[in-house]
């Protein structure tokens, strides 16, 4: 069984299946979720991850270090770019991020140092039974977005991060039903 969020779209099935909630500790993957994330606020994930191969020719591969140097022509022709979410807003944003993202770097060595510190680098262990009981953002997705705000990060508020927490595997939100449950609870360890 599986969780019933991802329905039976070939597409949201093999993401459930294969990505969300396995922990991801490489940079690059990590960039890619929260600039992902950070365009899906007020949209489905299905229309994002139906456009992701066009987001990553559109933005280089999410290169942060390419992203970071983005300037107005780079950003008017993303704009024209109807394979992506063309909002200005966030598209600035991820140029914003990327610059932020690669001072975290420098400073701890590695985002993931940096993130994965909020849960002792170490998946929260969920036991919810229904999609209903999963929380839209938690006191730890408040104050992880707080931080980065203080960063100077944009577009990843409270719901955004929980977001990220739960495709990036910093919580197993798995249903207990689900047979990726189970599997994430014993697997991809530290």
């Amino acid at each position: 069984m599986r969780c019933s969020w991802c329905g039976s779209d070939p597409l949201y099935v093999k993401y459930h299946d294969e990505e969300w909630g396995a922990p991801i500790r490489n940079d690059d993957q990590i960039f890619e979720f929260l600039c992902l994330e950070a365009f899906q606020a007020g949209l489905s994930w299905i229309t994002i991850l139906r456009k992701r191969e066009n987001f990553r020719k559109a933005f280089d591969n999410f290169d942060c270090q390419k992203i970071a140097n983005y300037d107005e022509d780079k950003i008017k022709r993303l704009m024209q770019d109807n394979g992506i979410i063309r909002n200005r807003l966030k598209i600035n944003a991820t140029v914003n991020n990327a610059q932020r993202f690669l001072e975290v770097q420098r400073e701890f060595g590695s985002f993931s140092k940096f993130i994965w510190t909020y849960v002792d680098h170490t998946p929260i262990q969920n036991n919810f039974e229904t999609t209903d009981q999963i929380p839209a953002k938690t006191p730890l997705s408040e104050k992880i977005s707080s931080d980065l705000k203080k960063r100077g990060f944009k577009f990843l508020g409270p719901t955004v991060i929980y977001a990220h927490m739960q495709a990036s595997g910093m919580v197993n939100d798995h249903v207990t039903s689900c047979y990726r449950h189970q599997q994430l609870l014993t697997s991809f360890q530290p």
